[in-house]
């Protein structure tokens, strides 16, 4: 997985996906709905850093209270992704879509962030990122400990709607390329695996 965000990047700076990204914005442009604005801006809300932290803050103290100290721990994925993707968004050279293109996005502090230490570079997307890992050891965390095989099953379609959801309205909104989008995609599920690792690892046996 390290292996192909490191080969997504260098195809990135060689200009390997200008002319599909090109492509699919205008064809997302193209598609516009101004009556579906606020449905999208709300979408977009869901991968926020906003919400995003709020549900990781939640389920970080839900496992620290039902007894999983070390478990809770799991929370550093989440700031070290934050961290990796704010030093890509000021070191690797990578424009978002232009303003004719783009849309508002939804109201988020990381766009205020974003403006006033210009910030313009827009990969990977921080909404993918964050909806990957979040959600998905969400879905994780309710698989292992759910005794029922229906909410188990609702957590994982859940989350792959909300990812899926999200990546569709990074596009739809034209506030990135679709390679950021996959960027954040192959970066999520770096961090979503090592959280994985980190959750599923071998426990000491109890006395």
């Amino acid at each position: 997985m390290c292996v192909v965000y490191v080969g997504l990047t260098i195809s990135i700076t060689a200009r390997a996906f200008t002319g599909l990204d090109t492509q699919v914005a205008q064809a997302m442009h193209s598609a516009w709905q101004p009556s579906l604005h606020v449905v999208f801006q709300l979408i977009a809300e869901l991968g926020g850093l906003e919400v995003t932290t709020i549900v990781m803050a939640g389920l970080t103290f839900y496992l620290w209270r039902a007894g999983f100290g070390s478990d809770a721990l799991v929370f550093v994925v989440f700031l070290a992704a934050q961290a990796l993707e704010l030093y890509y968004k000021l070191n690797f050279y990578h424009p978002g879509p232009p303003r004719s293109l783009g849309e508002a996005d939804g109201p988020s502090i990381t766009t205020f962030l974003e403006s006033g230490q210009g910030l313009g570079n827009s990969f990977p997307s921080g909404h993918m990122l964050r909806a990957v890992i979040v959600y998905g050891l969400l879905a994780f965390v309710i698989r292992r400990l759910s005794p029922s095989p229906a909410v188990r099953t609702l957590a994982v379609v859940g989350a792959t709607v909300v990812i899926v959801l999200l990546a569709f309205d990074r596009l739809y909104l034209d506030v990135h390329w679709e390679s950021d989008v996959v960027g954040g995609l192959v970066l999520g599920a770096i961090g979503l695996l090592a959280g994985t690792v980190w959750l599923d690892r071998p426990r000491k046996p109890q006395n």
